[in-house]
């Protein structure tokens, strides 16, 4: 079975730094576009950053300078530094990505979320 599989959420003050990671797992070959989603309570899912397999990255204005999107293609994971965070921050982030099965079919997946709670 396909999924994504996400860790690294929890709580922290205001000022601190987490790091997420989103691991692709189950039969494929590889992953293409993969980003961070975050949904606050009562607000609509946005888009936070995003990373090609090339390399090219998108950052939503609010965490530029702030969060950092990585990847690693050959274990098919994402990560993301969240550094200076800010109560604002605190969102439920999901993992996104495309994601190519072994018969070369892409298909677009999400993880089942992980809490980041900053505190003031």
């Amino acid at each position: 079975q396909v999924q994504l599989v996400e860790s690294g959420g929890g709580l922290v003050q205001a000022g601190g730094s987490l790091r997420l990671s989103c691991a692709a797992s189950g039969s494929i070959s590889s992953a293409n576009a993969m980003a961070w989603y975050r949904q606050a309570p009562g607000k609509q899912r946005q888009l936070v950053a995003s990373l090609s397999r090339g390399g090219i990255t998108n950052y939503a204005d609010s965490v530029k300078g702030r969060f950092t999107v990585s990847r690693d293609n050959a274990k098919n994971t994402i990560y993301l530094q969240m550094n200076s965070l800010k109560p604002e921050d605190t969102a439920v982030y999901y993992c996104n990505a495309d994601l190519v099965d072994l018969y070369y079919r892409m298909r677009n997946y999400w993880g089942q979320g992980t809490q980041v709670t900053v505190s003031s």
